[in-house]
């Protein structure tokens, strides 16, 4: 026999009995009758008295965002795709949770309309939200047939629940379940929400937006990137058949999924069709409307071969292998700037870059002809700075590596020509030291200084021993600053390092532009945590420890940090922050405020003028750069870096128009030295047969350049304040 009994929920359930299997099937469309009248007149007397409070309802409300959503918070804005643009105005990236494209009512077309509400909600215009006929009907269905399938929910109801699920809950799956639930108190808040919408927007209104909310699969989001994916259209172009098989498959887009089933697809879409004909989509004429729908029913699926998908992220849009760098850049910095990676993903910004698509190309080109990218070990980056007073705007980030996931095939996700690297740079901090001895009245550019091919320290100590410190060429005993700059001996800038104070010059790298490189990481190059556990910064490790070995450059630098000082450099001393946007808006145009750095004069424009000009002759006979520099006929600065070890080596250079800096360095497992070759090659660690700056990096620098500067007139270096000359 057979007993019915209420659930936890107040929905009847059946226990059988000994006999029970007898009168179950037929029992169990009675009982969903029974249950789905109750529901009703549950639902009734909710949504006409919110405040009946014998149902034990009103915790549910309050349990989290999704259950206090309103009638009126349904129209906040929906999640959109931000595109990121270069300083051209193209397409170089699209980041997004939800690829959607939004539409207005007249840029949908009719035969959308009409085929989402027959196959979804037939009476769509003539209930108030929820449609208690159905409801009798589908009760009805259920006690003969034992299905409850019809009639459940209006299409203002699903929008609700599409719109708490991928709007309010962003599409998480903790989220999309809380929406679905099968709950009497869910049920009663999508009837109420669904009821004050119909109060507060028409019948358009609703159609349009549950068409620009609900999910079509494949990533496509509302029906207008949903007609791009599938059919490379605009939805107000959308044919019938087109139009049906989209309204299909909104019931299930995973199982219908017209690239992986497509019988199934269509059978779903012909099934639609005929709801359109049952509704009268396509004339009240029987005949006619019946060989309409066979002849919507015999066309093919019409699905693109490749699914119009829009790419998402730094890999995938535009040349994604060569702007990857400069995007992952760009996403950091507004991290920091104040706008989330996830307001970046869901708030339709559009974003406009500093990036040179020309500059990218051209650093990209002439790193991978020094170094092929798939090259064993060795990387090999660029970074290129545009300098001025009032911003510097970075135009290129780029390296022999592809950005990618796929370290096979010479791809790297790391942000290698911004983040700081795990290498120095050599004696590019040399400049750091000629720097600090220029403001502090302990030498001058045409001043000769000492250069002794040994010298120990009697400021510095290596451990408990002295410090001492040799040449690595042979050299004049005495120089001018301006040569020592371009010929680079140790031993001068050790001394010029006691005189000017150590702290002095450390502090000098961080103003003129090393400033992640010197206080936000440690001297492993490790960011420094906010705890300050793995502390402290590198700067504060040199100073601390008293090492003299700073002006050699062995300790973690940032490319673009090193491009952002010659930038400072050739921009009268002023630093700012290597910016890599021109302007942010958001999805209404507004302009976007960012917590940008503002510019400060890192140095006095009289000693940045003196420096620039100290480091003018780099790429003249007997500079290090003089090889790379054959043929280059404009003002320039510029100073090549080689670490002790040969792990690295690095050059920056600047003209009044562009600055750049490039490092090549081991990325290996282990670090090696690097061996000059063609190309460069790993060689162990046996110290010798290194590669120098001036044979990877400086090429490097100047077949970018080149690029770079073609059709601009070259640009004089400042004259010099007598006093530092």
């Amino acid at each position: 026999m057979l007993f019915v009994r209420l659930s936890q929920w107040g929905f009847p359930r059946v226990v059988e009995g000994v006999a029970g299997s007898v009168f179950a099937a037929r029992a169990t469309g009675l009982v969903k009758l029974v249950g789905l009248c109750l529901m009703a007149g549950v639902l009734v007397a909710a949504v006409l008295f919110p405040v009946v409070g014998g149902l034990g309802l009103a915790s549910n409300r309050a349990a989290d965002t999704v259950d206090q959503t309103s009638g009126e918070l349904t129209k906040a804005e929906l999640p959109l795709v931000t595109t990121v643009l270069d300083m051209h105005g193209q397409p170089i990236a699209y980041l997004y949770d939800q690829y959607r494209v939004p539409v207005p009512s007249e840029g949908i077309a009719d035969t959308m309309k009409a085929a989402i509400i027959a196959i979804e909600d037939k009476r769509f215009f003539e209930h108030k939200g929820v449609d208690w006929q159905g409801i009798a009907r589908a009760a009805a269905k259920a006690g003969v047939e034992g299905e409850t399938t019809q009639g459940a929910s209006t299409l203002t109801q699903q929008y609700v629940k599409n719109y708490l699920a991928f709007v309010v809950g962003k599409g998480s799956e903790e989220a999309y379940e809380k929406a679905t639930e099968v709950t009497l108190g869910r049920k009663i808040s999508e009837a109420r929400i669904a009821t004050q919408l119909e109060q507060k927007m028409s019948k358009d209104e609703i159609l349009t937006a549950y068409l620009n909310v609900v999910p079509f699969g494949n990533g496509a989001y509302g029906v207008g990137a949903a007609a791009r994916t599938y059919f490379d259209t605009t939805p107000d172009k959308l044919t019938v058949p087109q139009a049906a098989m989209l309204a299909g498959l909104v019931n299930e887009p995973s199982r219908l999924n017209p690239g992986s089933d497509v019988d199934a697809a269509i059978k779903r879409r012909n099934t639609v069709i005929d709801r359109m004909r049952d509704n009268g989509a396509f004339g009240p004429d029987a005949r006619v409307a019946e060989e309409k729908a066979a002849e919507y029913k015999a066309t093919d699926i019409g699905v693109v071969p490749d699914l119009k998908l829009l790419p998402n992220g730094c890999v995938g849009a535009g040349d994604g292998p060569v702007y990857g760098f400069f995007c992952r850049y760009l996403i950091d910095y507004l991290e920091k700037a104040g706008l989330p990676t996830d307001e970046l993903l869901r708030g339709g910004y559009t974003i406009t870059t500093t990036m040179d698509p020309v500059a990218t190309r051209a650093a990209k080109d002439a790193a991978m002809a020094q170094v092929p990218k798939t090259q064993p070990g060795i990387a090999n980056a660029m970074a290129v700075v545009e300098p001025g007073t009032d911003k510097h705007r970075v135009r290129a980030l780029a390296a022999n590596r592809d950005f990618g996931n796929n370290a096979d095939a010479g791809q790297s996700a790391y942000s290698i020509p911004a983040e700081v690297t795990k290498f120095g740079a050599g004696s590019i901090y040399k400049v750091f030291t000629a720097a600090s001895a220029l403001e502090r009245g302990v030498a001058r550019i045409d001043q000769q200084i000492d250069v002794p091919k040994t010298y120990t320290s009697k400021v510095y100590k290596d451990g408990n021993k002295p410090y001492t410190v040799k040449n690595a060429g042979d050299y004049k005993d005495k120089m001018t600053l301006t040569e020592a700059l371009a010929q680079s001996p140790n031993t001068a800038f050790i001394i010029l390092e006691e005189k000017a104070g150590l702290n002095n010059v450390v502090d000098m790298a961080y103003r003129l532009g090393l400033r992640e490189s010197m206080q936000g990481v440690n001297n492993e190059g490790n960011p420094l945590k906010a705890d300050g556990s793995n502390g402290p910064s590198q700067g504060d490790v040199y100073k601390r420890d008293n090492s003299g070995s700073f002006t050699l450059g062995a300790g973690p630098t940032s490319v673009l940090e090193l491009s952002n000082v010659a930038a400072t450099i050739v921009s009268g001393g002023k630093w700012c922050p290597p910016t890599p946007v021109e302007k942010v808006v958001d999805r209404n145009g507004r302009p976007v405020p960012l917590k940008e750095a503002p510019c400060d004069q890192a140095v006095a424009p009289e000693v940045a003028n003196a420096l620039a000009v100290g480091m003018s002759a780099d790429i003249k006979p007997g500079g290090t750069a003089a090889g790379a520099a054959s043929g280059w006929n404009r003002p320039m600065i510029g100073k090549t870096g080689t670490t002790e070890n040969h792990w690295s080596v690095a050059f920056i250079g600047a003209t009044p128009q562009f600055a750049g800096a490039v490092m090549t360095f081991t990325d290996g497992v282990a670090p090696q030295v690097i061996c000059h070759g063609t190309p460069p090659r790993l060689c162990g660690n046996n110290g010798s047969g290194g590669v120098y700056g001036g044979q990877v990096a400086a090429p490097t620098w100047f077949n970018a350049m080149r690029v770079i500067h073609e059709g601009k007139p070259p640009a004089p270096l400042p004259p010099v304040d007598p006093r530092y000359r």
